[in-house]
């Protein structure tokens, strides 16, 4: 289960995603996630995913990697999809049983969010999947450094970046472990109610979470004794490079946005 989360992996490969500045694929990303609100109809929300599919199959790695990595939110992401049908109560009702009730506006809300949020995650798993977490963490670093001039630590910042990225898939797997040796030991977790199911993960966090401190205290030696500092200035031995294909690639995504504008404003 764990090790099919792909949100944080890496994977090598030369398509044009792969070879893009990690500057550019960081920017529109970030971007994405703000312009994918301009969708409000059914139009514009065909627009954004044919842009996003798009995205996907120029890298190269094929839809089913894709979608075999959001089986594992598929709850997350219809347990959002559910509280905001039974939440909102404007318009027609189609269903109501006491308190509960399931509007027209409930629905359609609810369907909207549900494709944002699978665009949202493909947009973030490409990122992760094409690019390396030191030119991620590289690359977020030179995009704050404006910030540095009010006291921002962005080295600090991008260090933090780097070694979340690195160590996602390395606890995923070490899940995956545990459960494995739980599952040998009898625990069954997927039997009983939604209550019971949570509980028998427990057993599963707790050694993580020892794992994890564990690892982040040798971490944290191993740069004590090479001598790091995060407040000196240091060079760079990956050069990041900006090329045509990157300009081609921020310029279409403004007309992306653009014309997600221009559908917002033409169906309302």
């Amino acid at each position: 289960m764990f090790n099919k989360i792909l949100i944080g992996r890496f994977i090598p490969g030369h398509s044009l995603v792969h070879r893009l500045d990690a500057r550019v694929k960081l920017i529109v990303s970030i971007a994405f996630i703000f312009v994918i609100f301009l969708a409000t109809s059914w139009p514009s929300y065909l627009w954004a995913s044919a842009f996003t599919l798009l995205v996907v199959m120029m890298t190269g790695l094929g839809l089913r990697v894709y979608l075999r990595g959001i089986r594992p939110l598929i709850y997350l992401m219809l347990f959002t999809t559910a509280l905001q049908i039974l939440f909102v109560t404007t318009g027609p009702i189609w269903w109501q049983w006491g308190w509960l009730k399931i509007t027209e506006d409930g629905v359609v809300n609810g369907i909207a969010i549900f494709i944002r949020f699978l665009l949202i995650i493909l947009i973030s798993t490409v990122l992760t999947l094409t690019t390396a977490p030191l030119d991620l963490a590289d690359a977020m670093e030179q995009l704050l450094q404006p910030l540095k001039k009010i006291g921002v630590p962005v080295a600090e910042l991008a260090l933090m970046l780097s070694i979340a990225l690195r160590f996602i898939p390395t606890l995923l797997d070490e899940a995956e472990k545990i459960v494995n040796a739980q599952r040998a030991r009898g625990v069954r977790f997927n039997e009983g109610n939604l209550l019971q199911r949570v509980k028998a993960f427990v057993p599963v966090l707790i050694p993580l979470f020892i794992n994890a401190i564990k690892r982040a205290i040798e971490l944290g030696d191993a740069m004590e004794a090479r001598g790091y500092r995060g407040d000196v200035e240091r060079t760079k031995y990956r050069q990041h490079h900006w090329q045509i294909n990157d300009t081609v690639a921020l310029l279409s995504f403004i007309i992306f946005s653009c014309a997600l504008a221009w559908l917002r404003y033409i169906f309302g």
